[in-house]
């Protein structure tokens, strides 16, 4: 197995030299390929999936987790509509992103580059498995895919799809490399391969997460967990906030940028609380209130403090009434992983307050956290949303997959 995980990797690592001096028309005609397989390709790709769903099914998984892992045509769809919005963004590599001159004449300047070889690990999603490939290929990276079990029939069969058109187009195809190793050794193998992996980037739960960073020899670029707030605040237009909250928790709850806790100002509690709370029961979901909460809404479930650092991924929602604004930062910043937290105020003033000291990789005014995605910021399909601080934050597109580098323009200069 170690010996498996090793000569994948080596494959990907020679198979960058060729992907990262490729012309864009290049990369954007094997991306398009890519594309038109999948296309052609549905039906097979859906016999595939459904496999993994029965097999999810017969051990019990959760409906979140099943729902993550399903793949219908619209979601095929959106993955063809992905690549293609990859090819339509300008390509990083090789843009000169500034340049100055030194007082000896000199010019200075620094260069977006690869960054080499990225190895991605994954959990249910199959989607992942396309988007993943379109951005880091654009950027002029290889790729090492280690996807969960439960998806490995979905991803096999996309991974032999795309390898197919990479040979088409004439590319080495160790620039998509998948590690069809479904134990755990293989990640904790995958991830001390330095020198021949030059970024891990881990998607799923947080035990994943976790593993991942405490025990990788590479740099760690994390999809952390989505813990989202939506603050409604006294001064909110009350059916705007109505349809910003139910957006945020019940469009797709399985998501990591899915509300799990709603936060309203006592001043307009009595009034906001009653018609949402039912609305949100009409929609299945599970409310978990605070005392002042339960006060103004019968019959839901006391909210525990536990409850509050909880990514639920499914349909249960934490609700808070605060005091203010300030009571409703504080609240966030004890409690939230930065990832999306929103306001919902026609303040001007609160709204940038709000924007200033909530600390997370996206922060909204009048508008759902389900927007943190890199398609619906003009990105294309993202790589995944990172709650780190260096390099990278949010939703990682092609820019996120590169790296900078100086370079120099003289003219006989030399050091005295």
């Amino acid at each position: 197995m170690k010996e498996k995980v090793l000569e994948k990797a080596k494959e990907a690592k020679e198979a960058s030299r060729f992907i990262a001096k490729a012309s864009t028309d290049l990369k954007n005609k094997i991306i398009l390929r890519m594309a038109d397989y999948i296309r052609q390709k549905k039906e097979e790709l859906i016999e595939a999936n459904k496999v993994d769903v029965r097999n999810a099914e017969k051990k019990g998984l959760s409906k979140a987790l099943i729902d993550r892992l399903t793949l219908t045509e619209g979601r095929i769809s959106e993955m063809i509509k992905g690549l293609e919005e990859v090819v339509a963004l300008p390509d990083p590599v090789g843009e000169v992103t500034k340049m100055w001159l030194r007082p000896n004449g000199m010019q200075v300047g620094r260069m977006r580059v690869p960054i080499g070889v990225i190895g991605v690990i994954y959990e249910a999603r199959p989607n992942v498995t396309v988007d993943v490939t379109g951005l880091c290929l654009k950027a002029g990276n290889s790729v090492v895919l280690r996807g969960g079990s439960e998806a490995i029939n979905s991803n096999v069969s996309l991974v032999k799809i795309l390898k197919e058109a990479l040979k088409d187009e004439g590319m080495h195809d160790g620039v998509v490399t998948y590690l069809d190793i479904p134990n755990r050794e293989a990640v904790l193998e995958m991830i001390k391969l330095e020198g021949i992996i030059d970024l891990i980037i881990p998607r799923g739960g947080e035990g994943l997460i976790r593993t991942v960073t405490e025990n990788s020899r590479i740099p760690v670029l994390k999809h952390y967990k989505g813990v989202c707030h939506v603050f409604v605040d006294d001064e909110a237009d009350l059916k705007m906030a109505e349809e910003i909250c139910f957006n945020a928790k019940v469009q797709r709850p399985a998501t990591c940028n899915a509300m799990e806790t709603m936060l309203v100002s006592e001043k307009v509690a009595k009034k906001f609380l009653p018609k949402m709370l039912k609305r949100f029961e009409e929609a299945q979901v599970e409310i978990r209130g605070c005392e002042k909460t339960m006060a103004i809404y019968k019959n839901i479930k006391p909210v525990s403090e536990n409850d509050f650092y909880n990514e639920y991924l499914d349909l249960i929602l934490n609700v808070k009434v605060v005091k203010d604004i300030d009571e409703a930062i504080e609240h966030i910043s004890k409690y939230g992983s930065s990832h999306s937290d929103a306001i919902v105020t026609a303040n001007y003033d609160k709204a940038m307050k709000f924007l200033r000291e909530v600390d997370s990789s996206a922060v909204f005014v009048n508008a759902s956290t389900r927007l943190n995605d890199g398609y619906q910021f003009g990105l294309g399909a993202e790589i995944g949303i990172s709650t780190d601080k260096i390099h990278a934050r949010g939703p990682m597109g092609l820019e996120e997959l590169t790296s900078l580098k100086f370079i120099v323009f003289g003219n006989g200069q030399i050091r005295k």
